[in-house]
């Protein structure tokens, strides 16, 4: 049987998709370490009488970040806390209709967070940010559209995944080797 050919389109899309994973994952795990480092600096700078406020401000700002970028994270990896108490005493063809269910909600959901993500950091654009003035306070409520569009991408993923699992879509002929 002949190896089928993956549009170069689509190759070109798989690995920018594995390199905004790899520079997620990067990026939330330099948020984190920034921001405890931040949190230690402004805690030292205040016992020696000389507070900067700044930290604080920042370090709000990189959790913003990082918890929708570590949101993602987990959200790909089925690493999110989730209750199966009642789907797994129905039976396996509910438990698909309520998978697809959870997942309209939360792809609704996250289009409602994209849109008022980009609204809030658009009306917010002209406030400075808290302690750092100069700074747009943008910077953190573009997280929430950013965030939103980045677990989106993730769920529509997973639709998709489950689609081909359940064979309602073809599968990708490129993931037959895998």
């Amino acid at each position: 049987m002949p190896i089928p050919m993956v549009s170069p389109a689509k190759q070109a899309m798989r690995r920018f998709y594995a390199a905004l994973v790899k520079v997620e994952a990067l990026l939330a795990g330099l948020f984190l370490i920034l921001m405890v480092a931040l949190i230690f600096a402004g805690g030292v700078a205040r016992m020696l009488q000389a507070p900067q406020n700044w930290t604080i401000d920042l370090a709000s700002c990189l959790f913003a970040w990082a918890c929708f970028l570590c949101a993602d994270i987990a959200w790909r990896n089925d690493a999110l806390m989730s209750i199966h108490l009642v789907t797994e005493r129905v039976p396996r063809r509910m438990q698909r209709v309520l998978l697809y269910l959870n997942y309209a909600i939360i792809t609704g959901f996250l289009g409602y967070v994209v849109y008022a993500g980009t609204w809030l950091a658009w009306v917010s654009r002209a406030r400075s940010f808290q302690g750092i003035p100069g700074v747009s306070y943008s910077w953190v409520t573009s997280s929430l559209a950013v965030g939103g569009l980045l677990l989106l991408v993730t769920t529509v993923l997973k639709i998709r995944r489950a689609l081909q699992n359940d064979g309602l879509l073809r599968p990708d002929p490129a993931d037959a080797g895998s």
